[in-house]
């Protein structure tokens, strides 16, 4: 059911001696990629969401430790060791709620400092490593694609699917989570229609998942993010899956703020409200969701599109990136290992956590 004349999104791609990003801050209107050389680059890259989408942002800041690597003029261990924490402190420090970008480099981390070759053999297997998390992510991405089409409901006529903020290829190595259980849908035939929140204030379901579905010929409907609810009610929604960002232990998930609200509004009409993320989304050191760091950003997106501003000034300001659904509300978390009840997250999922 794929157009056939679409071509895969890879949003992170590693060339030769530099890592190509798709500018994501220039979609739907302007395709351009930005070619990035250095680990600051790589850190401002994620910072200003050229990069984004949290297991885009992994596999990103692990390129980024490369960079940073690859930077360091010293073929001292220690020299280098010391060196290569600053790179990882620069991308930790980008964007805080993002588990994935974490447990990237901390896998970086750990490949430097338990390998016992020499600098220059640190630094190939760094490269390597970065490759392996891009690929292993491709993989989870198809593989959370099969399990989430395992218990969309069954419906007389093809689902109708609502999604919120952007989940899909450009927010991954690769196919996406969200997006790839929407995917495997259209792909298997079960799949009607897409609604799309706008996702104020960044419009990234407005610009980027609108624009996926389009480019693969996939039927998509947009909406406001305040539609949602209306939309239920007028029968219009069978299913409802989204991303995360980070999940705690008990299954709260953080995702892009108005998901929280969406997920109340499928409850209230009795609709299935599932999470599609990647193992390594799971932050089991986190008990429950009030653990989880809430990135705020600039007020601008708030009081201004473009050039217009929309509200007058002395007015106040809160921007917060994500908000945290409780997992109550949560039908179950999609990931590569299956489907999982929110509450079977730790004792069923935590032996396969890469450390």
């Amino acid at each position: 059911m794929t157009s056939p004349t679409a071509t895969p999104i890879y949003p992170v791609v590693w060339s030769v001696d530099h890592v190509q990003l798709i500018d994501q801050t220039r979609l739907p209107l302007e395709f351009s990629v930005v070619e990035i050389r250095r680990s600051d680059d790589m850190a401002l890259a994620i910072k200003t969401m050229i990069v984004r989408g949290a297991p885009a942002i992994g596999v990103a800041a692990a390129y980024g430790m490369y960079l940073g690597a690859q930077e360091i003029q010293t073929d001292d261990r220690d020299t280098f060791w010391e060196a290569l924490e600053q790179v990882a402190e620069r991308l930790q420090a980008t964007r805080p709620t993002a588990v994935n970008l974490f447990w990237a480099i901390s896998r970086m981390l750990k490949v430097a400092q338990q390998s016992a070759g020499t600098v220059p053999e640190i630094r190939a297997q760094l490269l390597d490593t970065a490759q392996r998390i891009a690929e292993e992510d491709l993989q989870t991405c198809e593989a959370i694609g099969q399990h989430g089409l395992s218990v969309l409901p069954e419906a007389p006529e093809k689902l109708r699917l609502l999604t919120h903020c952007n989940a899909g290829a450009l927010a991954t190595a690769g196919y996406g989570t969200a997006l790839g259980v929407v995917r495997s849908a259209w792909s298997a035939g079960r799949l009607a229609r897409v609604y799309v929140d706008e996702t104020r204030p960044r419009l990234q379901g407005a610009k980027l998942t609108s624009w996926e579905c389009v480019h693969e010929g996939i039927p998509v409907t947009l909406i406001t993010d305040n539609m949602a609810a209306h939309c239920m009610q007028r029968g219009l929604i069978d299913v409802v899956v989204v991303g995360a960002d980070r999940i705690a232990a008990n299954g709260d998930a953080a995702n892009k703020i108005g998901t929280y609200s969406v997920a109340l509004c499928a409850q209230a009409h009795g609709i299935p409200f599932y999470v599609a993320a990647p193992l390594s989304t799971i932050d089991f050191s986190l008990a429950d969701g009030s653990g989880i760091p809430i990135e705020e950003r600039d007020p601008e997106e708030i009081y201004q599109v473009g050039e217009t501003r929309l509200c007058p000034p002395g007015v106040e300001f809160y921007n917060p990136a994500f908000d945290v659904t409780p997992a109550a509300l949560i039908a179950g978390i999609v990931t590569e290992h299956g489907v999982f009840a929110p509450q079977d997250l730790d004792a069923k999922l935590r032996s396969h956590q890469i450390a």
